[in-house]
């Protein structure tokens, strides 16, 4: 009988087996009918049916293949992901308009997405969606706006002064290798500090240990990693209650995710405090202790002002107000430091570029403190930063996809692998589209044949026609590097303008060359730089000495 009862038992799990492996089947072949249509795209090969190429597009040295797909392949590119699932990178400025705008009510965040920011930062604005992400931004766009920035201004001057001064101290006399990297991230998160939180994380004057900055700074090192299962979150982050889904994270074996949990209850754990403080003084109307750092006009006290005396129904619950403090220090550190050493680097390798900033920040006085009108009217110094976010975004992985099928128009017909000529193309349900940041801002027929080619003097003048009749969504200067639609980056100009005035202080003080370490980009959520391939911390060394010329 034991027998007996061991045999019906493996018939029937061989019985289940095969079972899963007829459904898995029929899975397959519906989705491959599904999006066969797709499958006419043309895109790079894929060495894998089971893991596809997108992989291979987001892993950090493949900056090659980023390009190729961005610049060789037309505006509609088809990637693929699990199982040959469809992943398509559009750069047409047709598409990404009804994308992220026409119908920016289908293209939405995907789940991963949404679910992942939730688990890190809380419900801030990168995890909510609709009415709910509309009624956050309201409440968040008149700290964000060209008033505030003014009266924000004079502080980061002070600031960025300090990093001159401590830059000097390194260097002496002479010239010396210097991370720039490395100071240009920590005066990053010093200004959103200041200027977002009305709190101080390092004062560059010396190293200081900060629990939370130094948190905020590894938090992105350590998630790039973690991709995979950040694709798995939707599945859990509503899984049980909240102490139940601590206890399952509590004993999943990974250093990574071990450091993120550490990571996020330090960043919450801060957050919070600072919160408290901070609303217990303004309710206490004690103006003298609001002004100790970030002069009272910081971001989250002028938010949280507003928030007091807002309507029932615009007014944010507390938990909401917390998150945003997080997700805008993180939001603003690497993206604006990783871009100023772009720019450093292209100074070091552009001399007379250089040379020429300096004579029109020396002639104006911008070292000082210009204010933020006059700081905005200096022609070269503007093209510097505009010519640097088109041709070198760094945030080139932001991804929607639509709620139900969807018919796109495009602007520049596509030619299918069978010779089909296709003027839009329709998207089923679920398939990620990547938004093509790359390939819009270099796009030969917008910016011409010398769209490759980094020269900030094309700002100088009119831009093509081309460009500014084609429907670009983006929120800054037809370009994409800060999306567009209701999701663009609202802090755009806080980013514009620290850079601004970051440059306008060291090239005024400093001469940049290029050092004898071989700099890669590597690719991430935000690409970095490092030396070489083999090590991956983030840096860039520039051999950096004082100006002394007989304007200094």
């Amino acid at each position: 009988m034991p027998a007996v009862l061991s045999t019906a038992r493996y018939a029937f799990a061989g019985q289940v087996a095969l079972l899963l492996v007829a459904l898995l089947v029929v899975r397959i072949f519906l989705r491959y009918r599904k999006f066969k249509p797709l499958q006419n795209i043309p895109g790079p090969p894929s060495g894998s049916f089971w893991t596809g190429n997108i992989a291979e597009f987001s892993s950090r040295h493949n900056a090659a293949l980023q390009r190729e797909v961005a610049l060789n392949y037309g505006p509609v590119v088809r990637l693929s992901t699990f199982l040959g699932t469809p992943t398509l990178y559009i750069s047409d400025p047709t598409a990404l308009h009804h994308i992220l705008i026409k119908e920016e009510n289908v293209f939405q965040e995907t789940d991963a997405f949404i679910a992942s920011n939730y688990l890190i930062f809380g419900l801030g604005l990168p995890s909510t969606l609709g009415e709910h992400h509309r009624k956050q931004r309201k409440m968040l766009n008149p700290v964000f706006s060209v008033n505030h920035m003014r009266r924000l201004l004079p502080l980061f001057y002070n600031i960025i002064h300090k990093l001159r001064d401590a830059i000097a101290v390194e260097i002496g006399d002479e010239q010396r290798e210097v991370d720039v990297l490395g100071w240009c991230g920590r005066t990053a998160l010093e200004l959103i500090g200041q200027g977002g939180l009305g709190y101080s994380f390092d004062p560059l004057t010396e190293r200081v240990p900060n629990e939370y900055g130094d948190a905020l700074k590894v938090l992105f090192p350590t998630t790039q990693y973690l991709d995979a299962l950040r694709r798995l979150t939707p599945l859990v982050s509503n899984l049980g209650p909240a102490w139940f889904r601590r206890a399952v994270l509590d004993v999943i074996p990974s250093k990574r995710v071990q450091t993120v949990k550490k990571i996020v209850d330090t960043m919450d754990a801060r957050s919070t405090e600072i919160y408290e403080a901070k609303k217990a003084a303004i309710r206490e109307g004690d103006e003298k202790l609001l002004k100790q750092i970030g002069e009272g006009k910081d971001i989250m006290s002028v938010l949280m002002k507003a928030n007091m005396v807002a309507s029932e129904a615009d007014k944010l619950p507390e938990h909401e107000l917390i998150a945003q403090m997080t997700t805008l220090i993180f939001a603003a550190t690497d993206t604006t430091s990783n871009t100023l050493a772009c720019i450093l680097e292209l100074l070091a390798t552009n001399p007379d570029v250089q040379t020429q900033l300096r004579e029109e920040l020396l002639s104006s006085g911008a070292a000082e403190c210009l204010s933020y009108d006059e700081l905005n009217k200096l022609p070269l110094l503007d093209g510097i930063c505009r010519e640097t976010l088109r041709v070198y975004p760094l945030v080139t992985l932001a991804s929607r996809a639509p709620t139900q099928d969807a018919l796109v128009p495009l602007g520049e017909p596509i030619i299918g692998l069978d010779g089909t000529i296709m003027k839009e193309v329709l998207i089923p349900k679920g398939v990620e589209v990547v938004i093509g940041t790359l390939g819009c801002n270099t796009n030969k027929s917008l910016w011409g044949e010398d769209a490759l080619t980094w020269k900030p003097h094309r700002w100088l003048s009119t831009l093509p026609s081309a460009v500014s009749d084609a429907p670009i969504p983006g929120v800054y200067s037809n370009l994409m590097t800060f999306l567009g639609g209701k999701r663009a980056c609202i802090g755009f100009k806080f980013s514009e303008m620290e850079m601004k005035v970051v440059l306008a202080v060291l090239v005024s003080n400093f001469v940049f060359e290029l050092s004898d370490k071989p700099i890669r980009w590597n690719v991430a959520g935000v690409w970095y730089p490092s030396i070489g391939t083999e090590d991956n911390t983030p840096q860039m060394p520039l051999k950096v000495s004082r100006y002394t010329g007989p304007c200094a």
